[in-house]
């Protein structure tokens, strides 16, 4: 088993994980509440979060959550305001949640693309302005927003969520450029195929794992944790002097 690192910086931390109830972001929820902070997550899945939040919190962790569709964007102010009334003003932002729901080119409706955009993309930005005043008024903080190697590999088959997950990367370092001055620290992390439930049910083959296998330069299959532990050091003091840039945890693929 690996040996991870404890931040100590992170006890006590507010921190607020968007899509927390399973895959990579349920994984993150974790890693924050075994580091000691005050962990608070948003997800749509009543089941899977409530499960997550009662399992940590009987091993003693601070950990809430919030049910919320991130494409209500007024929802999504509520919850995140409602959380902070617990934990306090989120000092730690992780905007991770999307869905990577395939789709061909051809059949992409003007609603289609604009739902997409609004899963991936739209929620992030106004989770980042709905925190950053807190950050502000606390000295500073840091925001992790969940990019992916899929459009840097030229990945084909759901073009609208390659177009909404390259677009994290500019957002990201527009607003390290104006939250900077705050001491705020904005960072993508670049997710390869990792191997939640989630594509194991749906897309992990045999053929499929061979051939990525052959692309990383790691032959080893990712586990969410390997994803949850560049968040724990971009959230952490240790991070102090990395903003506006994209940390990989993708074996070498690209």
């Amino acid at each position: 088993m690996p040996q991870f690192a404890t931040y100590p910086s992170l006890s006590g931390k507010s921190v607020l994980v968007t899509g927390g109830a399973s895959g990579i972001g349920a994984e993150i929820v974790r890693a924050f509440a075994g580091q000691g902070a005050k962990v608070g997550f948003l997800d749509l899945n009543e089941a899977g979060s409530a499960a997550l939040a009662e399992e940590l919190s009987a091993g003693g962790a601070s950990v809430g959550f919030e049910l919320c569709d991130l494409r209500d964007i007024e929802a999504t102010k509520g919850a995140i305001a409602a959380l902070a009334t617990r934990h306090g003003a989120a000092t730690v932002l992780v905007n991770n949640a999307a869905r990577d729901d395939r789709h061909g080119w051809e059949s992409v409706t003007p609603d289609y693309f604009d739902e997409r955009i609004a899963t991936n993309l739209r929620h992030m930005f106004f989770a980042i302005q709905a925190v950053a005043p807190g950050m502000i008024a606390g000295g500073g903080g840091s925001i992790v927003n969940m990019g992916s190697n899929s459009w840097w590999e030229a990945g084909g088959g759901m073009p609208a969520y390659t177009t909404a997950k390259a677009a994290v990367h500019g957002m990201t370092r527009s607003f390290a450029r104006d939250l900077g001055p705050h001491r705020i620290r904005v960072n993508t992390v670049v997710p390869g195929w990792i191997m939640t439930e989630r594509q194991k049910q749906l897309w992990v083959t045999e053929a499929a794992i061979d051939k990525h296998r052959d692309r990383q330069c790691l032959k080893d299959l990712i586990e969410p944790a390997y994803v949850a532990r560049m968040v724990l050091f971009l959230a952490s003091d240790d991070a102090a002097m990395c903003t506006a840039n994209n940390y990989m945890v993708e074996a070498g693929s690209i």
